[in-house]
């Protein structure tokens, strides 16, 4: 393996970045190389310390490179490198995690189907709720409700159900998905007081429903914080009611906890402990392993098992590495660490001081909002903050601003106008004041020079 920065990054020719300007990868120094990792901290290729910000990707909950983490795995793979759970075949690890995951799951979902990425856990979702109304006799309730502003993953299904901005000059399967409005109040509540909008949002999931017909939707879909479309939190209430519309039309509501599960809001789950609301599907991945095997969970209710598990019938659905060994033992030693360290626990005060922190940045006059919860947030710049003017995207505010923070120490994510950070779990209030400091430096040096 290639140790010299020019041979990675000659290698690094012939691979394909994700959700990347390829062609601006091409220019010098656009690449940036990250050869190790520890704790909150990952190291680059000329040896600099950054804070990972973004937790990898929303993902590296305990941290980078904890011993019993790579112990268990080792240890995993050693007994049994690997083998498949299809047909009448399984193993302890994936049996023992499914348990583990059932367990911690709200009330009635209690059981579990692996993949290997939170785009196939929303696959999923929506491959057994076809299957399921196809055994209850009704093949034409298949179509599926969610939101601008949404992400929900980047497989052909998965994008279809993500918001439009993120399929442009590609295809995905538009036909099975219907948009509704876009939760966000600061930018599209009008005038309206935050009640007013939230009656406005449930009066579009209504009317969606009568005009499609509650006989043709097999699920609504939504993220209890959206994620990669800008960290959007709804208005309060709005998972309750949307649920209970949901509820008297027949339709399955899915939460994407793929982001939000395993601690990044203060609990395991946050569909009930923190939105106040029991879905009829959870899908997952990112924290489930800390990102240290690659893992996803759809997690179903018994409801629903109980039909696509009856007799006359097959599941023909599965991935070769779904509940993979060596997966399945990172995740449960993920969750062991993070039930003996209460990571969420800890986060519900270190979260609640580093959403206060950021949201003391307020008083820059480019940054428009800060909104998100606890080790989920997000920053909107504006060049205007009474009018809610954005910058224009040739101005790539947030990429300056993420250049900034990098070349002070820390990692955070643009996105348009928007800086995401989603940092590991485990940092104390030292470190997020010190995060903080940056963020106030790079916005104000950006800032100076527009």
């Amino acid at each position: 393996m290639a140790k010299d920065i020019h041979d990675i990054l000659q290698q690094d020719d012939h691979l394909i970045q994700s959700f990347a300007d390829l062609h601006g990868l091409k220019a010098q120094g656009a690449r940036t190389v990250i050869t190790r990792a520890k704790g909150a901290y990952v190291y680059d290729s000329a040896g600099s310390e950054l804070i990972d910000g973004i937790g990898g990707l929303w993902c590296v909950n305990i941290g980078h490179g904890h011993p019993e983490m790579i112990t268990a795995i080792t240890e995993q793979l050693q007994r049994l490198d690997y083998y498949s759970t299809f047909y009448n075949f399984t193993h302890p690890a994936a049996a023992a995690l499914a348990e583990k995951v059932a367990a911690l799951a709200p009330s009635h979902l209690n059981t579990v189907h692996f993949g290997n990425s939170g785009s196939v856990a929303n696959d999923s979702a929506i491959r057994m709720l076809h299957h399921y109304n196809i055994r209850k006799g009704r093949p034409n309730k298949k179509l599926v409700l969610s939101r601008h502003g949404a992400y929900h993953g980047s497989t052909h299904l998965a994008m279809a159900m993500t918001t439009p901005a993120y399929s442009e000059g590609w295809h995905c399967a538009r036909d099975l998905v219907h948009h509704l409005r876009s939760p966000h109040f600061w930018r599209e509540g009008d005038g309206a007081s935050e009640a007013e909008f939230l009656d406005a949002l449930m009066e579009d999931l209504r009317g969606s429903i009568e005009r499609i017909g509650a006989e043709n939707i097999c699920a609504f879909i939504a993220e209890p914080i959206q994620g990669a479309g800008g960290v959007v939190t709804a208005p309060e209430g709005y998972h309750k009611r949307a649920w209970e519309i949901c509820q008297a039309n027949d339709i399955k509501y899915i939460a994407d906890e793929v982001v939000t599960a395993f601690g990044r809001l203060g609990h395991f789950f946050a569909s009930q402990d923190v939105f106040g609301m029991v879905p009829d599907i959870i899908t997952t991945a990112k924290g489930l392993t800390s990102g240290y095997q690659p893992l996803s969970a759809t997690i179903v209710s018994d409801e629903i098992h109980d039909v696509i598990s009856g007799p006359d019938g097959m599941f023909l659905h599965g991935m070769t590495y779904s509940g993979h060994p060596a997966a399945a033992a990172a995740g449960l030693a993920n969750i062991a660490i993070m039930e003996r360290e209460q990571i969420p626990q800890r986060v519900r005060k270190t979260g609640a001081y580093f959403e206060a922190k950021l949201r003391s940045l307020t008083d820059i006059e480019m940054v428009g909002e800060i909104r998100g919860s606890h080790f989920m947030m997000g920053i909107e710049f504006t060049r205007d903050r009474t009018t809610k003017e954005s910058f224009g995207d040739e101005v790539q505010v947030g990429l300056k601003v993420a250049q900034a923070c990098q070349k002070r120490g820390l990692i955070a994510r643009p996105l348009g106008n928007v800086l995401i950070l989603s940092p590991t779990l485990i940092m104390d209030e030292a470190m997020i004041d010190q995060i903080e400091m940056i963020l106030r430096d790079a916005i104000q040096e950006v800032a100076a020079g527009l």
